[in-house]
């Protein structure tokens, strides 16, 4: 379908990309280049290039070019929704699964599960039928994730984690205790000069800005381990796993970061231990504030329970015959 615009009259010269997504600002400046750049959009007759500049009066046709199906098979594997409408999707995603295809990787990830859950109501993002990822978990992070359906959900939510104004809160069971109840770490992060998979803290050159609060929420056994609720305000790669790594208390299970068995624990965990618990946002379309929440996965909950055990104080059965230390009147019982 094609749409007819003219230019105010007290417009000033400028791009037509720019000058269009102001007007439409339902569609992104990048969509209309991709109209531009497949000579959908016309001034008098002619095709206008990406860098063609429009005035005021200036009469553009402009259609946008066809959706192109996803080239991933939809694979139906269930997954836990939180949140649906026809712009958003947030899911608890489970540990172990894999956002993004890639190499290693089968038609078990979470791209090959969104294609399969929103048949039909994906309107493209980037002009591609496919599932708007704004932001990543770890493959063994379990939690919240936030989906876009459409080109304005994406770009309305990366705007929002962009400018800093969403609030993200995960919970990680770590070894140790913090001495402190609570902290902030301003800690900037960039890739370890040295091993090239992991993240570290980097002051200089390669370190960007990174900021986490943290605070104790319970800890177990003494001082072997703690839960703790991170609320982070940037979204480096690997961030609460850098931080809590720089305080000494690596997270329970996260072997890439120097954790390692411990004969302490009641059970050892079989997967790093962080949950993305918490997210609140503000709906790119309709203005409402989403707070979504993730329950706790079972085996989170089972290595709390496990670690809670560790408190507990011991029973003692005393044999008869023996003094009780109630005195000589208590009697007790096999």
């Amino acid at each position: 379908m094609s749409i007819s615009y003219t230019v105010p009259p007290d417009s000033h010269r400028a791009r037509a990309d720019k000058v269009l997504a102001a007007a439409f600002p339902e569609h992104s400046r990048v969509a209309f280049q991709r109209c531009l750049d497949a000579g959908l959009v016309t001034r008098n007759g002619k095709a206008l290039d990406r860098s063609a500049d429009v005035v005021a009066g200036d009469e553009l046709i402009f259609s946008f070019p066809e959706t192109k199906p996803a080239e991933l098979k939809a694979v139906d594997i269930p997954l836990d929704v939180v949140y649906e409408d026809k712009h958003l999707l947030a899911i608890n995603k489970a540990a172990g699964m894999v956002v993004h295809p890639g190499a290693g990787t089968g038609e078990d990830t979470l791209v090959h599960a969104l294609l399969s859950h929103c048949e039909g109501e994906l309107s493209g993002i980037g002009g591609v039928e496919r599932p708007g990822i704004v932001h990543r978990l770890d493959r063994e992070t379990s939690g919240i994730m936030l989906v876009a359906k459409t080109d304005v959900a994406h770009r309305g939510i990366s705007e929002q984690f962009a400018a800093r104004t969403s609030h993200k809160q995960y919970l990680a069971l770590v070894d140790g205790v913090p001495s402190l109840l609570s902290g902030s770490l301003r800690k900037p992060i960039g890739r370890n000069p040295t091993q090239r998979h992991k993240m570290a803290v980097v002051e200089g050159p390669g370190g960007r800005d990174a900021h986490t609060d943290w605070e104790r929420v319970e800890t177990f056994g003494g001082n072997v381990a703690s839960l703790i609720r991170c609320t982070i305000h940037t979204g480096r790669t690997h961030q609460i796993r850098v931080h809590m790594k720089s305080m000494g208390h690596i997270l329970l299970g996260d072997v890439v970061y120097g954790w390692k068995a411990s004969p302490r624990l009641p059970k050892q965990p079989t997967r790093m231990m962080l949950h993305a618990e918490h997210l609140v946002v503000k709906h790119p379309v309709t203005g409402k504030v989403l707070d979504l929440r993730a329950p706790l996965p079972k085996d989170f909950e089972a290595m709390l329970k496990g670690l809670r055990k560790l408190d507990k104080p011991v029973a003692t059965k005393i044999k008869r015959g023996l003094r009780s230390p109630l005195g000589p009147k208590f009697k007790t019982k096999d």
